[in-house]
């Protein structure tokens, strides 16, 4: 397999017309089975490895196919994940520099859909104006742009230019919230639950609201896509100084099996990750 790979991408990348089209083709069919056995992958240090080189693979395929929108949104989640699993925690400027990445190629995903940079950039009117004129096919490109770009907001909260497009990556997952709200595990009530939980409430922040939405992900979910756990205790928790529930929400991803959803055991190591990392904080939070 990893001849076949090394012999289409060096196809892909010599050879112009219709011969790299093939050989692109190629590699992103093999990169479809190569990002689903990484989600499978339960060992963070093997994950560690294994998306750094895919990334670069994909940014390698991009330059040989700007225009491959396929290419752009393995990009978006694949640096997004890299920053959530191994920047997030240690540096808040690399994990900002790494959403920023992700966020690029979801626009770029995006302007291939149809929504221009501009409207993006522009007025939170005319971003809902665009995206009204999208269907649930392009809930993929939505979320994984909004949800970078979220990301990129959260870790750079002292800016306040990135603060302020927050009403517009709001109206995106509102997109996809009512195109299919059970995307990506629930990955739009999640994020609207992490949103209104780290909002002060004299800010507008709602905690009860927040924890409606993080039930609906787990609802949707069965509680077997931990992360929601582990954003649930790090927000509405903290926030309401719920100690006991801040607890009982971290033993469900300590005591879950890492098997409880095979096709998300990455995600679930880097919960189990982030429920450790949490608990040692356990004394300042409270």
């Amino acid at each position: 397999m990893k001849f076949r790979l090394a012999s289409a991408l060096l196809l892909a990348l010599i050879f112009p017309g219709c011969i790299q089209s093939i050989a692109i083709h190629s590699v992103g069919g093999i990169l479809d089975f190569g990002f689903q056995a990484f989600n499978e992958e339960s060992d963070l240090e093997i994950g560690r490895s294994a998306l750094a080189s895919n990334l670069k693979l994909v940014e390698a395929l991009i330059k040989a196919d700007p225009g491959n929108e396929k290419l752009m949104l393995y990009a978006a989640q694949g640096f997004d994940a890299y920053a959530l699993a191994f920047a997030e925690d240690d540096s808040a400027q690399r994990a900002r520099a790494l959403y920023a990445r992700a966020k690029e190629y979801g626009l770029e995903a995006l302007e291939k859909r149809g929504v221009p940079r501009a409207k993006v950039d522009g007025d939170e009117a005319g971003l809902r104006q665009a995206l009204g004129e999208l269907s649930i096919d392009d809930v993929p490109a939505v979320f994984w742009t909004a949800l970078s770009w979220g990301s990129y907001i959260n870790v750079s909260r002292d800016q306040t230019s990135a603060v302020a497009d927050l009403p517009n990556v709001k109206a995106m997952m509102e997109f996809v919230m009512s195109k299919d709200s059970t995307y990506y595990y629930g990955g739009a009530p999640l994020f609207f639950g992490t949103v209104e939980a780290i909002t002060p409430q004299a800010l507008g922040g709602k905690p009860e609201r927040a924890r409606d939405f993080f039930e609906r992900a787990l609802a949707i979910n069965g509680g077997k896509f931990l992360l929601t756990y582990v954003y649930y205790a790090k927000t509405y928790c903290v926030q309401t100084l719920h100690q006991e529930m801040f607890d009982s929400l971290l033993n469900k991803v300590d005591q879950a099996s890492i098997d409880v959803l095979p096709e998300a055991r990455f995600a679930n190591a880097v919960a189990k990750q982030k429920s450790k990392a949490l608990r040692a904080r356990e004394s300042e939070l409270f």
